[in-house]
């Protein structure tokens, strides 16, 4: 069986929501990674939920799969990129970024998403690290409980920069029933273990998954063919895992020739996975 592929809406932020759903579902892909934002699935909406049903409705019509992203950059507040994140100072902020991603749990519940992804963010100067921990579990704990109670895998994204940067790291947290988003990436970013081994090693523990190319220990993502990942080994640890859940291509710089990079993602990938190769 192929390894079923989706295309993060973050990469066509300058196309309506429903263009972009059907851009992807026409170049093959099996699914979507759906960044909520105020352009794509305002989840602060006061008709989010009928919003959410729509959007059912219309997965379901193209045969999409779906995960739910929360990285939004401007979504919380329109000054300061990703804030307030569940390392914020403000106990207030704190509380909004639980507030949003339990909401996000819920689209997740009417979409019937395999997942919500979501990162711990960036711990700010003169912040202790071991407060800024404490606080990061209560966040993460009254999430993952939530997430559970409604039936939605919760999946934990270590972001270079922030608190939590490496699959190593997620491991070290211990909240129960948190699963693991790893972006293969962040690997090569982190240098800590190679991206294809990652897979293998939290094979049993991983929410979703998202590619892209990258090179070593630069967070930027490229395109597939300009950086230094070795994007044929991870999709054949994948395939060798049995993974069958959306491996998730995340080109958040392409917005501008998403209707180029949408279709050539989806080609690459297809003329590098193991089922197309001697």
């Amino acid at each position: 069986m192929s390894l079923r592929f989706a295309y993060n809406t973050n990469g066509c932020a300058n196309h309506r929501l429903d263009d972009a759903l059907h851009l992807i579902s026409s170049c093959g892909y099996a699914g979507v990674a759906l960044t909520l934002d105020h352009h794509h699935l305002d989840p602060f909406a006061p008709d989010w939920a009928a919003q959410a049903e729509r959007l059912s409705a219309r997965l379901r019509e193209l045969q999409l799969g779906c995960v739910i992203e929360t990285g939004a950059r401007y979504l919380l507040d329109p000054r300061d990129k990703h804030e307030p994140t569940l390392v914020s100072a403000s106990a207030e902020g704190r509380e909004r970024r639980v507030e949003f991603l339990t909401r996000a749990i819920d689209i997740a519940g009417i979409l019937e998403a395999e997942a919500v992804s979501f990162w711990a963010g960036v711990s700010k100067p003169r912040v202790d690290r071991d407060e800024a921990r404490r606080w990061l579990l209560d966040g993460l704990h009254a999430v993952s409980g939530y997430a559970q109670l409604r039936g939605v895998t919760p999946a934990f994204e270590p972001e270079p920069g922030m608190l939590v940067e490496t699959a190593a790291e997620w491991a070290g947290l211990g909240v129960e029933g948190l699963s693991l988003a790893l972006d293969t990436g962040h690997c090569l970013v982190t240098q800590d273990i190679d991206p294809a081994e990652a897979v293998r090693t939290y094979a049993d523990r991983l929410g979703t998954v998202a590619v892209e190319d990258m090179r070593r220990g630069v967070h930027e993502h490229l395109p597939f063919g300009e950086g230094d990942m070795d994007i044929p080994a991870i999709l054949a640890a994948l395939e060798e895992i049995g993974f069958r859940k959306l491996v998730c291509v995340e080109l958040s710089r392409e917005s501008p020739r998403a209707h180029l990079a949408i279709p050539e993602s989806i080609a690459w990938l297809k003329a590098h996975e193991p089922a197309s190769r001697p």
